[in-house]
């Protein structure tokens, strides 16, 4: 069927109900609106679901949830996973909890138990509920840091992390063959819960949550040595973050911890923001001001699912609050472990630190420093997660800590996805540890740039929206591959690694080989001078992103080179 087909489809057909028909209604004069809803299916991509909420194919609403449920019920069965059943958690957003409870009731109409949290809750808790509760997989609604218009829909397996190679092809592949929405089963909310395919779940997973968390305290001396000076501001953006990052903080002996009271609770509109982001520096504006009243240490912010954190920290010569990136909030965590696990006799044998490719270098000069094993893979955390799989069923190596450039962590194998609370309770231990040694966190990340070199990354994001957009990036994305350049200004390409083709070509010698990394649309070009680039298109945004990296001998040095290869990489495109 065409859009227009699509359109009279739903606007007719006696499946769908009367608010959706209404909703169509008000478009009906409007075509360029109609083909944005119907021109295809809503993606479910290697992550899932994400979009815009509304009525259409190509919109998160319902229908796309419980077709989406349908094929991964499909799937489970196929796996002979349906006696194991599947955690479901939800975020503060739009429609949160009504599609948690769609995806619930079509699990339990294919005979698959649902176990669905009793209130919203982060991400990375469903990552641990599924592997405490022994579930098959796990699915999170949630668009994440996504404006307010957006949700989403996560599915993780059955080891805590979102579905990898080759299962996030064949759930593609199972949500793709529900071609008729009729096809998909669907039971009442109170049958479900008399059937005993929808339970409840709540405090016991809360309770072993924050027990698992404290695991990953190192010094809590020094915790309560400092507990009466140290100063902690803290906004969950109107997401998830508010009670489990109150609740740790306080039971680990934090006794000044302020939250923001303007985005202390869920907001599915984020009034207080434009942007729910904390890689945004105006998401903090609330957070800042609060912090300079009570003449905070550290400020922090987690985006509405807690699995990212954005931090500032005071820097105590000149009054003012210093912006961290996820690499230098994550180097901050990994250094302090390494550190003190070694200090105190705690580090495993064989340990390995787990980054992304488009992550800090500054991670691969402390590896070596601590005798760590630095293991690459491609973006997105579920990555990291199979790699702590595979160090299990193996016993090659011990993870140690994990990290993307996108301010997300793992300290810990409690969960399989980046965690913003144990981020949060780790980079509070660090700031302890510096108030005892009279140092702020800026002063240690100082230290750490004059120890292990000034590294400096940066981000460049282009979107493109709508039909259109999706060809531009796709044209851009082809140019780079087939003709690749030779320099980014007087930076010379020394290498060019394309994940798809699964090729490393030497731009010197023309020698070839292999990335060692699965297939993906990712295009990398390893520069003169300790520098890099990395063009990929974002999976769940309309956008396509450059990330890059510098060494330089001083903050500034490295600041003007990244202008500079921001200004090259224009250039080239």
């Amino acid at each position: 069927m065409n859009c227009k087909e699509q359109f009279e489809f739903w606007l007719n057909d006696s499946y769908f109900d009367e608010a959706t028909k209404q909703e169509l209604l008000a478009i009906r004069n409007d075509e360029k609106e109609i083909e944005e809803r119907f021109y295809k299916d809503l993606e479910f991509g290697t992550g899932g679901l994400r979009g815009i909420i509304g009525a259409g194919t190509n919109r998160m609403n319902i229908y796309t949830v419980r077709k989406a449920t349908q094929g991964l019920a499909n799937y489970i069965k196929k796996q002979g996973g349906e006696e194991k059943g599947v955690a479901i958690a939800y975020d503060s957003r739009n429609m949160s909890p009504e599609f948690a409870d769609e995806a619930a009731c079509c699990l339990a109409a294919n005979g698959i138990k649902a176990y669905v949290f009793d209130e919203l809750r982060p991400t990375p808790e469903l990552s641990f509920a599924l592997r405490t509760l022994g579930c098959i997989s796990g699915i999170v609604v949630t668009a994440s840091h996504n404006p307010p218009e957006y949700n989403g829909y996560k599915v993780y397996w059955e080891d805590g992390a979102q579905v990898t190679a080759p299962k996030d092809k064949e759930i593609i592949t199972e949500v793709k063959n529900v071609t008729d929405y009729k096809m998909v089963r669907t039971m009442d909310k109170e049958e479900a819960v008399k059937a005993g395919l929808y339970q409840v779940i709540g405090q016991d997973i809360d309770d072993a949550y924050m027990a698992e968390l404290k695991k990953q305290i190192l010094h809590p001396e020094i915790i309560k040595e400092v507990a009466d000076d140290i100063k902690i501001v803290y906004t969950p953006l109107c997401g998830t973050g508010n009670k489990p990052v109150r609740r740790i903080l306080s039971e680990l002996g934090f006794k000044h911890v302020y939250v923001v009271p303007e985005q202390e609770n869920p907001d599915p509109a984020f009034t207080t923001l434009d942007y729910p982001n904390p890689e945004d520096p105006k998401a903090f504006t609330y957070a800042l001001r609060l912090a300079k009243e009570k003449n905070a240490d550290v400020v922090l912010a987690t985006d509405p699912d807690a699995d990212r954190l954005g931090i500032y920290a005071l820097d105590a010569k000149t009054g003012e609050y210093v912006s961290f990136t996820g690499n230098m909030s994550g180097m901050l965590i990994a250094e302090y472990i390494m550190r003190e696990r070694g200090a105190l006799g705690l580090m495993p044998e064989n340990p390995a630190l787990v980054k992304t490719i488009v992550t800090t270098n500054m991670a691969d000069v402390m590896t070596k420093q601590y005798g760590v094993k630095q293991i690459e893979v491609l973006t997105g955390f579920k990555y990291i997660g199979e790699q702590i799989k595979l160090f299990e069923q193996t016993g090659s190596n011990h993870y140690v800590f994990g990290l993307e450039e996108s301010y997300g962590c793992l300290a810990g194998t409690h969960a399989r996805d980046k965690d913003a609370v144990v981020a949060v309770m780790c980079l509070c231990e660090v700031a302890a540890w510096c108030k005892k040694h009279q140092k702020t966190l800026w002063d240690e990340m100082l230290a750490m740039y004059e120890k292990y070199g000034y590294f400096k990354e940066d981000l460049y994001t282009i979107t493109l929206k709508g039909i259109d957009g999706t060809k531009q990036i796709a044209e851009m994305m082809d140019r780079l591959r087939s003709n690749p350049p030779k320099e980014f200004g007087d930076l010379k390409v020394l290498s060019f690694r394309d994940y798809q083709t699964g090729k490393v070509v030497n731009m010197q010698t023309g020698e070839e080989s292999g990335t060692g990394l699965p297939e993906s649309n990712v295009l990398y070009f390893d520069l003169s001078n300790d520098s890099w680039c990395c063009a990929r298109p974002s999976g769940t945004e309309p956008k396509i992103k450059f990330y890059m990296g510098v060494k330089g001998n001083s903050l500034q040095d490295a600041s003007e080179k990244v202008e500079k290869l921001t200004a090259d990489l224009k250039a080239v495109l």
